[in-house]
């Protein structure tokens, strides 16, 4: 199988939720949440998205377009600033990583075919950030069946196109620089033999089209989704410490603007989520009928 590799726009990434995820009697049917101010009356909208969709998932959701092209303010987990993205950020690093003693010969070749024309040098990508990279690629590819030359823009990528062609102002909630650093940190010490084991089985599934693992594509194309409200956050780095860190921002604006937020789907699940936190703070937040 021929692959053109993609530049590394961002590495923006979910938390695995496929294993566990179930259907339940009651789904609330939506990806999309109304939020409303109690204190103004202002209605803004809090998406939950997921990275490997992009554009054709969007424009087939009306309303979601309407929403956002009627807010004042889009609030997404970053912006894609020239100079200052993944692949920038990677190239210019002073040290390389040694792939030969982290992969074997087949999937090394692997590799250097997908980065052959790539303007992000592989060779300084950490493990982890080939995981996360190698991830979002399989669902893209093999679960969506995106062209692998696809420019591979991400739904929230998308949807920053919009708000940018619309005028409407766009602020981020942190910077590439600080997901990199997360990706990182969330597997801080893992042996290197098991990045071996994770990169490998991500390589066989690409190369062999085995959609197994498409799960989470599925139901949430489907939008059946149980939001889990009751159940603790599974990743304190990952959800619990940035869910409350994006709060403040994200309320700040919600007193003054009409905004709609896009983020992650993660983020507003579990008890720490962007759902329960709103309520909390005497939002309210009910579900859009998107079909």
């Amino acid at each position: 199988m021929m692959i053109k590799a993609v530049a590394i726009a961002c590495f923006m990434f979910t938390i695995s939720l496929a294993a566990g995820q179930e259907v339940t009697d009651d789904p609330t049917g939506s990806i999309i949440f109304r939020v409303t101010n109690p204190r103004t009356d202002k209605v803004s909208y809090l998406m939950g998205t997921h990275h490997a969709f992009g554009k054709d998932f969007f424009d087939s959701l009306s309303k979601a377009k309407y929403f956002l092209n009627s807010s004042d303010l889009l609030i997404k987990e970053n912006l894609n600033i020239p100079g200052s993205q993944a692949e920038d950020i990677i190239n210019q690093r002073s040290t390389t990583i040694n792939w030969e003693k982290i992969v074997n010969k087949k999937d090394l070749a692997f590799l250097r075919e997908l980065f052959a024309s790539s303007p992000t040098n592989f060779s300084k990508m950490t493990p982890a950030e080939m995981q996360a990279f190698l991830g979002r690629y399989y669902r893209q590819t093999v679960c969506l069946g995106r062209d692998s030359k696809d420019e591979f823009l991400t739904l929230d990528d998308y949807i920053g196109r919009v708000a940018n062609a619309s005028g409407i102002e766009i602020i981020g909630l942190e910077t590439i620089a600080d997901q990199i650093e997360l990706i990182n940190k969330d597997v801080e010490g893992m042996p290197d033999k098991v990045h071996k084991r994770r990169i490998s089985a991500t390589i066989e599934k690409i190369e062999s089209g085995n959609a197994n693992d498409c799960g989470e594509i599925e139901w949430y194309s489907r939008m059946d989704i149980d939001y889990k409200l009751g159940q603790d956050c599974p990743n304190a780095l990952l959800l619990t410490n940035r869910n409350a860190q994006w709060m403040q921002i994200i309320s700040d604006n919600l007193e003054t603007k009409k905004c709609f937020i896009a983020v992650g789907l993660s983020h507003l699940m579990f008890k720490c989520g962007l759902i329960n936190q709103l309520r909390q703070r005497g939002y309210s937040v009910d579900p859009v009928s998107l079909r």
